[in-house]
């Protein structure tokens, strides 16, 4: 852990040099394969977060998921995932409660993290808020209690990644988060190749692609696998008001395809949040509809077409991990 402590001592914004070939040719695919992560955030967040997860997965072209442990519908979905033991599921690190009336508190305990709390007793609900207030310590001590209580419930993580970006507000942050995955040898998100599409939908400076490409390269040097690239776009694709189910697959299959000629070789996540809102998710959110329709493209016909007829790859962090170990053992 020398080098990490080293790295996050620095500015942090040296570009370091890009290696010509992708972490995808690096895990065993041929040059130029697009190889494509079809990830499902916020499972656990509710009952209509964790039905359209399962539906996305069973019946869609999804194929990862990651669960927010501080949220009340947690052991639905965990006890859910019991009955689908192939399902690559990992922990959505959360640091923040962002709705107004539906909201949750840290596992730590908030005399243990009050850093990380707001007056309502939940975590704050905006990034920059933990940030000002939260110390590296307290980030730390969260995420282990939420890959405790996962681990106490049967439920061992293929990965980690993190809710709202907040791991990536703070190189002290950013440094935890690397330091847990070391030390429990749990691969964390960290898009570290060419990084295409999340520095243009993020508008990344050099520095801070340098940042990433420098963090990738100590999670591979300790036997981690590394992403090239995130796609982040759909929660930003705005579904208009009045749409049908079938015209709202439509639309969103249509915006999902145009993004993909953007895609890159290499290994990319794709986030989507598929929910099957009730008629209650709408006094927990307003992104019913553009949720709704993550998961009715996840389902669609012309998407998994496309994905055959493009021959995109698609795979999950428990490959990845496995080709990783795979090429230490050689």
């Amino acid at each position: 852990m020398r080098s990490l402590l080293f790295l996050f001592s620095l500015c942090t914004g040296i570009l370091s040099a890009q290696s010509d070939s992708t972490y995808a040719e690096r895990l065993g695919w041929p040059k130029g394969a697009k190889v494509l992560i079809m990830h499902v955030d916020d499972a656990g967040m509710s009952w209509d977060s964790n039905e359209g997860a399962i539906q996305a997965l069973t019946k869609g072209v999804a194929n990862s998921v990651s669960v927010m442990m501080p949220c009340g519908w947690v052991p639905g979905f965990v006890h859910q995932l019991k009955k689908y033991p192939e399902i690559d599921a990992g922990l959505h690190l959360t640091l923040t409660s962002e709705w107004d009336d539906y909201r949750w508190g840290p596992l730590s305990g908030k005399p243990a993290v009050p850093g990380l709390v707001d007056a309502e007793g939940a975590l704050w609900p905006e990034v920059e808020d933990v940030v000002k207030n939260a110390s590296a310590d307290e980030v730390e001590q969260e995420i282990r209690a939420q890959l405790e209580r996962a681990r106490k419930m049967g439920f061992q993580p293929t990965h980690m990644d993190s809710h709202m970006g907040t791991l990536f507000a703070s190189p002290a942050f950013l440094q935890r988060y690397v330091k847990v995955g070391i030390q429990e040898r749990i691969p964390v998100m960290m898009p570290a190749g060419h990084c295409s599409m999340i520095a243009e939908t993020n508008k990344l400076d050099a520095p801070t692609v340098g940042l990433l490409r420098s963090t990738g390269k100590i999670l591979w040097d300790n036997g981690l696998p590394v992403l090239d690239d995130l796609h982040n776009e759909t929660y930003g694709m705005r579904i208009p008001p009045g749409l049908n189910d079938q015209q709202m697959q439509k639309l969103k299959t249509k915006l999902l395809l145009e993004s993909f000629t953007r895609l890159k070789s290499g290994v990319t996540m794709l986030i989507v949040h598929c929910t099957a809102p009730s008629p209650i998710f709408k006094h927990i959110s307003s992104s019913g509809d553009v949720r709704k329709s993550d998961l009715l493209a996840m389902q669609s016909p012309e998407l998994k077409a496309y994905l055959q007829k493009e021959g995109i790859v698609l795979t999950t962090w428990r490959e990845l991990m496995q080709r990783r170990q795979a090429l230490i053992k050689k």
